[in-house]
């Protein structure tokens, strides 16, 4: 009987993001689950905190853009940047890192045609003011949709940002999925999506063979930064080949458990490293269905 190959060797990972001393919001969380996913991971990070903001108050390090953008260009001119097989940007520390970034990006894809760019445009949620709002300058969010968001293969919006992004409504899931669509990317996630069964949480994927909903109970006052991990799992997926539908309910099932396992032990961050396993094999239920794209775009 023939043995088994060593394991594929899986592309390092570009995350350009924001930075925490202390929890596993944002580049924390990101950069620990694509490693223990196997992935090496370059960091750019755009801003440094203490910690997430919710947590009190926090004193925001941004680099000056002029410092920014000259380490950006020091790496898009790397020799090892063919070796990199995705980019993932998410919080910007101020507008004016975006051209940087994308620069960046497009030296990336130079280098390696078959890159991967994802965006998580994370500019606000429905949370952020009375009636949901922008945490960033509106100048931020221009930015991330008329730079970045144009150049990415994948995007994943929460249900308020697609509707910002877009102009459209997304109280539906019809419309989170039609301004899905509108956004450009080949592949839209859109996080914490209308969802059709009462305390649930949808994931809402508008892909290139149709469009699929992945949900799962919804868990009260999650620790922060499920977004981000999200994302980069869904990311890691993807890069390494296997299909949308799968991937997404991988993703979603990883991070549903990893903050019902953190709720349980009253954690008020995600409990990345001591319940690592559900990144990796997730026991979490999470119903799939297809959703119908006819009606969404009509």
């Amino acid at each position: 009987m023939q043995q088994p190959g060593p394991p594929a060797e899986k592309k390092p990972i570009l995350v350009i993001t924001s930075q925490v001393v202390r929890g596993s919001i944002s580049g924390r969380g990101v950069e620990f689950a694509l490693q223990r996913l196997g992935h090496p991971v370059w960091f750019l990070p755009t801003l440094v905190l203490p910690w997430h903001p919710g947590h009190g108050v926090a004193t925001r390090s941004v680099p000056d853009s002029a410092a920014f953008a000259a380490m950006a260009d020091d790496l898009a001119s790397s020799p090892k940047l063919a070796e990199l097989g995705g980019v993932m940007t998410g919080y910007l520390g101020s507008h004016e890192q975006a051209e940087p970034i994308a620069k960046l990006i497009d030296a990336v894809k130079r280098a390696n045609p078959d890159a991967v760019y994802l965006c998580d445009p994370v500019i606000g949620d429905a949370a952020a003011g009375e009636a949901g709002g922008l945490y960033v300058p509106e100048a931020t969010a221009v930015a991330m949709r008329d730079v970045l968001l144009p150049l990415a293969d994948i995007a994943t919006p929460n249900n308020f940002e697609v509707a910002w992004l877009s102009g459209f409504s997304s109280e539906t899931e019809i419309e989170a999925l039609a301004a899905a669509r509108s956004l450009g990317p080949e592949r839209v996630i859109v996080t914490s999506a209308p969802a059709l069964r009462r305390n649930a949480i949808s994931n809402l994927l508008a892909g290139p063979s149709g469009a699929v909903a992945a949900e799962h109970a919804a868990i009260p006052h999650p620790p922060k930064g499920t977004g981000d991990m999200l994302s980069a799992l869904f990311f890691s997926r993807v890069l390494s080949g296997m299909k949308d539908e799968e991937a997404l309910v991988r993703a979603a099932g990883s991070t549903f458990e990893l903050v019902a396992r953190s709720v349980k032990r009253g954690a008020d961050e995600l409990l990345i490293a001591e319940e690592q396993d559900s990144l990796v094999r997730p026991m979490a239920l999470v119903s799939q269905r297809r959703v119908m794209e006819s009606t969404a775009r009509a």
